[in-house]
């Protein structure tokens, strides 16, 4: 079975206060790296007092593309450490930035890369992770009778209801994940005796809640 897209739930930040210093991380789900280097440059326009702007991100089904900056935080020490943590996450088509107000206290190599990989991951827990699932439109055609059983079959089956169409036919449009959509046809096919018209629509790229 192939791995799940995962990406970001959602824009959204996380903030904490390490040795006197603000880390704040903000993260985003994108689509394309120009995408991404906007986010980046409005994170850093909306902090422009702020000593660094460290940031990560993936793109792409396989990740072919990456890139990371430490910005002028010690080479090594923010931006590697903010890209594992997406790595480690399964995380795609996501950036993160953690802007980092310096307090006064240095950190050290050793307590950046703990404060810039462990601000990115809480920021990652809070806002949460989701899959992304290619469901599949198709329309289905059936007679009036038959639209109780079909209603009863796709409730209790928790199959999703796009619309219902109602002309001398009915026409139920449902949306299954791809991988499933053969199966629950074939399931249709049997509770209708064969009596039923499919005709594929559309995929819809869906975001479905992930628990590791």
């Amino acid at each position: 079975m192939s791995k799940p897209f995962l990406t970001i739930a959602d824009t959204g930040q996380y903030e904490t206060n390490i040795k006197k210093s603000r880390f704040i991380c903000s993260l985003a789900p994108v689509a394309t790296e120009t995408a991404a280097k906007q986010f980046i440059a409005d994170v850093v326009a909306a902090n422009p007092k702020a000593n660094h702007n460290c940031f990560a991100y993936l793109l792409g089904n396989d990740d072919h593309i990456q890139r990371e900056s430490d910005n002028g935080e010690p080479a090594g020490t923010a931006g590697v450490p903010i890209l594992e943590v997406l790595k480690r996450n399964e995380l795609h088509n996501t950036v993160a930035v953690v802007t980092r107000y310096f307090g006064g206290i240095k950190l050290g190599a050793g307590g950046l890369i703990r404060a810039y990989s462990g601000t990115t991951a809480a920021a990652i827990e809070k806002i949460g992770i989701v899959a992304i699932v290619e469901y599949q439109l198709i329309d289905i055609q059936i007679n009036y009778a038959q639209l109780d059983s079909l209603n009863y079959f796709l409730t209790t089956n928790n199959i999703v209801i796009k619309d219902t169409q109602y002309t001398d036919k009915i026409i139920v449009t449902i949306a299954v994940p791809v991988s499933h959509q053969t199966v629950i046809t074939d399931q249709i096919l049997d509770l209708l005796s064969g009596n039923v018209t499919f005709q594929k629509g559309a995929i819809e790229p869906t975001a479905i809640s992930y628990d590791k």
